[in-house]
């Protein structure tokens, strides 16, 4: 792979300012991509996080909405076009909650579907629309996405809806389009530090994601044949397996 492989090309990564949406936002820029910074709430990260996007020579732009709002999320793309093209979709952001089915209130249930997956649907129709020949959509899911089970109740049926979503819309968008999935385990602890010390037991690598193999995962993605499309790959240590 060349050392800058996404050299011309422009992503806009939604949640990008902190946490996951930053790593991505970095390995993109690092690989010559600019970058269009979506955020919620996180004016100054994604202020911080333009800066550093600049000290490896890559443009960054940077764009307020909030994603469970469906109007706001519905001018996102547009506004986006007016500054750059946009060439790459990654819908990264997302709300994660340790809810049960007793535990989940309609308002639950309502806030990680609208963020989840109505956000991801209305800006890849919107993104599609704009489209080139050969741009990508990525969509970051769950290893629970493909094993559900009873915890994280909302979340795990929303990114189980986004996983079949990828699907239909790499048939739907064909050719034109490319649309794929990261399906994710242990990446990153707890914002509240909280990880549990179990959490790696039931992986059969024993252990937590490197952040340069998440990277090097959605990379591939980005770049790789265009023939790979409506594939979910799992970088979860094989969690998805037991």
């Amino acid at each position: 792979m060349p050392d800058r492989p996404l050299k011309n090309k422009t992503i806009l990564i939604t949640g990008a300012a902190r946490r996951l949406g930053r790593m991505f936002a970095l390995a993109c820029a690092q690989a010559g991509a600019d970058v269009v910074i979506h955020h919620a709430r996180s004016q100054a990260e994604a202020e911080s996080l333009r800066d550093e996007i600049a000290g490896v020579g890559q443009r960054a732009w940077i764009f307020q909405a909030d994603l469970s709002d469906s109007s706001q999320t519905g001018n996102l793309i547009r506004l986006a076009n007016e500054s750059t093209p946009l060439h790459f979709l990654v819908n990264s952001a997302a709300i994660f909650e340790p809810l049960t089915f007793d535990s989940t209130t309609l308002e639950n249930w309502n806030s990680h579907l609208a963020l989840n997956l109505t956000a991801p649907f209305l800006l890849s129709q919107a993104f599609a629309r704009q489209a080139e020949e050969g741009s990508r959509i990525v969509n970051i899911l769950d290893w629970r996405a493909l094993r559900p089970a009873a915890d994280h109740f909302p979340y795990t049926v929303s990114k189980s809806a986004l996983a079949a979503m990828t699907k239909s819309l790499a048939v739907a968008l064909a050719p034109k389009i490319t649309v794929n999935g990261l399906a994710l385990g242990a990446i990153l602890p707890p914002a509240d530090g909280n990880a549990s010390p179990d959490i790696t037991k039931n992986i059969p690598m024993k252990r937590w994601a490197k952040e340069n193999e998440v990277e090097q995962a959605l990379l591939f993605l980005l770049t790789s044949p265009a023939f790979i499309t409506g594939e979910i790959i799992h970088v979860d240590g094989g969690r998805h397996l037991v």
